[in-house]
């Protein structure tokens, strides 16, 4: 999921991020905002704390904020960098354990599929709105329509740019 919003960001200027279809849906750079404060709420001392921090403002995630498209990745790295040092962190004791996330108590393994889940819901987001903006120019992510024979053996989930 990483790698997908990555090729989006890359493939998007500074104006683009900001496209969204209505007043009402959010943009690429909305969404970035939220799951970068979502994934450093929840990852951040995952084990012994709830993942709704008390720090976050989650309201304010969903408000365009004036950040360059390079400051808005650097929230972006942080907060997947604070996801990989949790999980690199879990032992096999660990996954069994309880977790808290807005006072709901959930074992590890149930939290990380809570978490898989609500990315790949944004990630396909963000995927979709950076289709509709390439449109004809936009490369597949993955396979392409009609290049499933080419790829096969392959072993390449994501398309170079």
């Amino acid at each position: 999921m990483k790698k997908s919003g990555d090729a989006v960001l890359s493939r998007l200027n500074e104006k683009e991020i900001d496209f969204s279809f209505s007043a009402n849906d959010n943009s690429v750079r909305v969404i970035v905002q939220h799951m970068a404060g979502n994934l450093l709420s929840r990852w951040t001392d995952f084990l012994t704390s709830d993942g709704e921090k008390s720090w976050r403002n989650r309201d304010a995630e969903f408000e365009a904020q004036a950040l360059a498209k390079a400051e808005l990745v650097e929230k972006w790295e942080e907060g997947w960098k604070t996801l990989f040092s949790a999980l690199e962190n879990l032992t096999e004791k660990d996954v069994l354990r309880e977790v808290t996330i807005r006072n709901e108590k959930l074992t590890v393994m149930q939290a990380i599929f809570r978490q898989i889940s609500h990315y790949a819901y944004h990630t396909g987001q963000l995927v979709l709105i950076a289709k509709h903006i390439r449109g004809e120019e936009w490369q597949s992510l993955t396979i392409p329509k009609g290049k499933s024979a080419e790829a096969a053996g392959k072993g390449t989930y994501l398309s170079k740019p």
